[in-house]
């Protein structure tokens, strides 16, 4: 029997089960044993943010019909897309997201819902629900589940005390008192893993500033590998709990993707790891596997257009400009950060390192190669996350589906140490392709890819319609050189979208 006395899932914990195996009768009796008052259902509009409806039970039937029939919600006041005149939906609770409120003050369990149409099917253009279409055309065609995970970058704004200053873009790894919102990080994590989420860890991120009186801090909380479904799940559960806190704590936190020009933005990148039968599918005698390669691949035929919904914001490409960090190139490498695909470190050498660290302990012939992924660097907090991860799982599988993967790999990869951003390789980036630098162009890299997202019915030719009318409602073509030197107007894109994903 699992050991769940260490679990911090404070549901998983007193039901001693997995949230995959919930079913209506463990929330049922749950409630019931621990006199909980409210039901809280959460969703995501269009804009990616979460939504919250709210029931008081009345009775154990009233929570029944509740948890069986969900309730019904105005879908044209959540999706633009949608008409005032066929505008119901119906929002059903997925029991395996319950978790317990961490912020009322009465008992309240709270669930993460899906869209269902007046004829009670799953209502095709709902986000959450595209991200399904699309993992299930993964499963099918490849016979390997899609894993991810995400890096939640964000800056913590407050008053500037003096005390214990870092140097300019200087935070990375810092420790308290010099990263001054490490409680935050650490109590945000700690809400996060009660409501089901997987954290791998938390850090200080490179970027801190000054400017104004104003105290701007980098922060990072990185995810464990989970289902790509639930990994979407979590992070926009972990989105709305940082917002929460932040207001608590009576600071401002954001995950917008540029601040202010020359300093660190904050990125969303998503680590990628393929399963199958319960074990990992990206190592093979100690090198990358043709399947992970194949994937990659695939990133590298959608690089340009991912974008259209990784970086769906203007401020997004104040981010993705030439001699930063982020990634501007279409390329892959190992380790290397300027890349748009990096495979980190993955524990593929001597696993005694521990028994080095440590003389007391035995050598043991570890393998975690396991922990093998490779990362996509080039989204953002813009992104509707659920539309961000199916776009990326319609991708690798578009790896699988053409004969020349392997070759496109190959043809892509950029070798281990090389700075792309570096003047002595400007031969080298000028040869590689170059991701979109606005709204628009990412609409005409989507139009142009369009294929690799529709087919299999994974996203609607009306969505994708959609989206392209929204990239170019931006007309942002010519912004990013007209914003060049001019700081106010920055600073004005800034605060208009300071709460944007």
């Amino acid at each position: 029997m699992a050991d769940f006395s260490m679990n911090a899932n404070l549901l998983e914990r007193a039901l001693c089960k997995k949230c995959c195996e919930f079913t209506k009768q463990d929330l049922l009796n749950y409630c019931s044993n621990h006199n909980v008052e409210f039901v809280n259902f959460h969703y995501c509009g269009w804009e990616g943010k979460l939504k919250t409806l709210n029931f008081v039970i009345n009775s154990k039937e009233h929570l029944d019909n509740i948890l069986s029939a969900g309730e019904r919600v105005d879908g044209s006041s959540l999706f633009p897309f949608i008409e005032a005149g066929r505008s119901d939906l119906y929002v059903i609770p997925k029991y395996r997201t319950a978790f317990i409120n961490p912020f009322s003050e009465v008992p309240s369990l709270d669930l993460l819902c899906s869209f269902y149409d007046r004829d009670g099917k799953p209502y095709y253009n709902s986000p959450e629900y595209i991200l399904r279409k699309a993992h299930k055309a993964f499963k099918e065609t490849t016979g390997m589940e899609m894993y991810t995970m995400g890096e939640l970058e964000y800056y913590v704004i407050s008053d500037n005390e003096g005390l214990y200053s870092v140097p300019d873009q200087n935070g990375y790894h810092e420790s308290a008192p010099f990263n001054k919102f490490t409680d935050y990080r650490t109590e945000a994590m700690r809400l996060i893993a009660k409501v089901g989420g997987k954290i791998k860890y938390g850090h200080s991120e490179v970027g801190n500033f000054e400017q104004d009186g104003v105290n701007y801090e980098q922060n990072e909380i990185e995810f464990l590998p989970v289902n790509i479904e639930e990994a979407a799940d979590q992070l926009v559960l972990a989105k709305w709990i940082m917002r929460q806190l932040a207001y608590q704590w009576g600071v401002t936190i954001t995950f917008a993707p540029k601040i202010t020009a020359g300093k660190a933005g904050n990125g969303l990148h998503v680590h990628c790891q393929f399963i199958k039968d319960g074990h990992s599918m990206m190592v093979h005698e100690g090198q990358l596997s043709d399947e992970c390669r194949k994937a990659i691949a695939g990133f590298m035929l959608a690089g340009t257009s991912l974008p259209a919904f990784g970086n769906p914001n203007p401020l997004s490409y104040l981010r993705l400009v030439p001699h930063q960090e982020a990634p501007t190139s279409l390329c892959w490498s190992i380790s290397n950060r300027s890349a748009l695909v990096r495979v980190p470190l993955g524990w593929t050498g001597n696993g005694n390192m521990s028994a080095d660290c440590n003389p007391l302990e035995p050598k043991e012939d570890n393998d975690f190669s396991s922990k093998q992924t490779f990362e996509w660097r080039a989204s953002d907090g813009c992104a509707d996350i659920y539309l961000l991860m199916a776009a990326l799982c319609a991708a690798a599988r578009h790896g699988f589906e053409v004969s020349d993967a392997l070759d496109v790999a190959a043809n892509t990869s950029v070798e281990l140490g090389v700075k792309i951003h570096d003047k002595n390789n400007n031969a080298l980036a000028s040869a590689l392709e170059q991701l979109p630098d606005s709204c628009v162009a990412a609409a005409q890299e989507l139009e142009k890819d369009r294929l690799i997202y529709t087919s299999k019915s994974v996203f609607s030719d009306n969505i994708v319609d959609y989206m392209l009318k929204y990239l170019r409602s931006f007309d942002d073509a010519n912004l990013r050189a007209s914003l060049k030197g001019n700081n106010a107007q920055t600073m004005a894109l800034v605060n208009s979208n300071i709460h944007v994903g």
